[in-house]
């Protein structure tokens, strides 16, 4: 089963798509600020993650390494080849939602 990510970033409350960097290149943030990053086909995605979460999952999931492009202690890049166990994604997904959104001042949080 493959999984929508543009469906699953764009679902979250007050999710905004955008694009910054170049055409092709989606940015979804969240109160003016970037939860996910990929790519108009996605065969991977960037979220946000704690720092120990970002080596446990790097050393755990093959399909996961340090955010390509971004910095290795904040950021993951998930490839979306269909190996990581059900739910992780979506899971990670909102994980690298609330990060953003637990930074934001109140009145930016949707």
């Amino acid at each position: 089963m493959t999984v929508d990510v543009h469906a699953l970033c764009a679902a979250m409350p007050g999710a905004t798509r955008t694009y910054p960097f170049s055409e092709g290149t989606a940015v979804y943030k969240v109160g003016g600020r970037m939860f996910a990053l990929t790519q108009d086909e996605p065969t991977s995605i960037n979220l946000k993650a704690e720092p120990p979460d970002v080596t446990g999952l790097v050393d755990t999931y093959d399909a996961i390494m340090r955010g390509w492009h971004m910095n290795k202690k904040h950021w993951i890049t998930v490839q979306l080849d269909g190996s990581l166990p059900a739910g992780l994604l979506e899971e990670l997904v909102e994980d690298s939602y609330d990060l953003v959104v637990d930074k934001l001042p109140a009145r930016d949080r949707p």
